[in-house]
């Protein structure tokens, strides 16, 4: 096995409020989208809803996904101004939340 080099994923699972409105939820997406625009260490964001036929999800129905160049961009990007103003807005509005951050590895067969 082998670690991809510097790369770091970092995914957040999350449930929103049932309070919280899809156009609400449309918003805080974008305005998690747009922080790759303003945090230059981000360098992607994709994000989806579970489809899975499995039912495991344990009430999660969102999943965010970025990618960084290291484990200190992640640092970085924790700690920068325009991450910290969208935290603000992003966690009160989550139900429940899991953050795991990650180095790929792969597998050569």
């Amino acid at each position: 096995m082998e670690e991809v080099k510097g790369v770091v994923k970092h995914v957040l699972l999350a449930k929103f409020k049932e309070v919280i409105s899809a156009e609400e939820v449309e918003s805080l997406i974008k305005g998690y989208a747009n922080l790759v625009s303003l945090i230059e260490p981000m360098k992607s964001f994709h994000w989806g809803t579970d489809v899975s036929v499995e039912n495991m999800h344990q009430g999660f129905t969102h999943i965010f996904e970025s990618t960084f160049e290291s484990v200190e961009g992640v640092s970085e990007y924790i700690a920068h101004p325009a991450h910290v103003e969208f935290a603000d807005k992003f966690i009160p509005a989550l139900e429940k939340v899991v953050v795991f951050d990650y180095k790929p590895t792969v597998i050569r067969l």
